[in-house]
């Protein structure tokens, strides 16, 4: 056993007990992996962080550090809030990037670059692999999650290194209500994230009639009045892992990453908007979602620390 030096840092949010919290181990030289599943499995958080040196190749890449990510039931190749987390755990333990205010992770889908504006980083997404879904699964996730047919406007399999089975929904309301058969979700094994769009009833309603419809209307009609109830989002997003043992996560980096991809693309929404995820669970995540003019979608927000000192592994 060794002592180690461990963080432990909530993401999405500037106050602690509002986002998403992350254990990261700041040297996991010498673990095994069998050694890291077992502390992510007694951690019971939906991910734990292993900080390790480079890869040879990584480090040719101009990696600034490797990490590896697990949940409870396995390790990711990717996810959002652990790579927000990580890096500024990283960085305030006396983490320099080789290129100032840019950092480069290395990860299971390969090189991930972390931007810094002020007090927020931001990842950019990886690229997305994007499809219409199998009509047995839509309809078989549907009913686990106590939805009608009519609820969802649009569905997409996301794939960014974890694959998501992205719902558009009709209301953000629809969003609030879901109450789904966890169970259920766990046998079918498909990780689930649902959204909407925050929208006066009538832009609600316009959406639902046509994906075509709802593409002009955001384009060229004035913003509709904001019915969120927590501030100022215009996504609400909850995402179901029950498959990887985490049946609601509190806010999802790589979900929103893909979600942004998906439905800025299709014109559903502003090359930049804001999420908000956690609300069912007593948090209050924000997610910062950006277009660049280079078509590249970054997934920022605020870390803020909780605990800091050392484990024994």
């Amino acid at each position: 056993m060794t002592d180690r030096p461990f963080r432990q840092m909530d993401v999405f949010t500037t106050a602690p007990g509002w986002g998403n919290p992350l254990a990261v181990v700041l040297d996991a030289t010498g673990l095994d992996d069998a050694a890291m599943q077992r502390f992510a499995r007694w951690t019971n958080l939906s991910e734990t962080t292993f900080v390790l040196p480079p890869t040879e190749a990584g480090r040719a890449g101009g990696a600034d550090y490797r990490v590896r990510i697990f949940t409870p039931g396995g390790e990711l190749p990717f996810a959002g809030h652990p790579t927000l987390g990580t890096c500024r755990a990283w960085l305030d333990t006396g983490g320099v990037p080789r290129v100032p205010g840019q950092v480069v992770q290395e990860c299971g889908v390969g090189l991930v670059t972390l931007r810094q504006h002020g007090t927020q980083l931001a990842f950019a997404a990886p690229p997305l692999r994007r499809s219409a879904p199998d009509a047995g699964l839509l309809a078989k996730i549907t009913t686990a999650l106590g939805l009608t047919p009519n609820q969802v406007v649009a569905a997409q399999m996301l794939d960014n290194g974890p694959v998501w089975l992205g719902l558009l929904l009709d209301r953000a309301e629809t969003v609030r209500h879901c109450d789904p058969d966890h169970a259920q979700l766990a046998e079918i094994g498909q990780k689930v994230g649902i959204a909407s769009v925050i929208r006066s009833s009538f832009a609600t309603e316009l959406i639902s009639r046509s994906s075509r419809e709802a593409r002009a209307f955001v384009r060229s009609a004035p913003p509709p009045e904001r019915t969120d109830p927590e501030g100022d989002a215009d996504l609400e997003v909850r995402a179901f892992a029950a498959p990887i043992g985490v049946n609601e996560d509190p806010v999802t980096g790589s979900l929103n990453a893909s979600l942004a991809q998906w439905l800025i693309a299709d014109g559903v929404l502003p090359d930049q908007y804001v999420a908000v995820q956690g609300l069912c669970l007593g948090r209050a995540g924000r997610v910062f979602l950006t277009r660049d003019s280079t078509d590249q979608v970054w997934v920022g927000g605020d870390v803020a620390p909780c605990i800091d000192g050392t484990v024994q592994l």
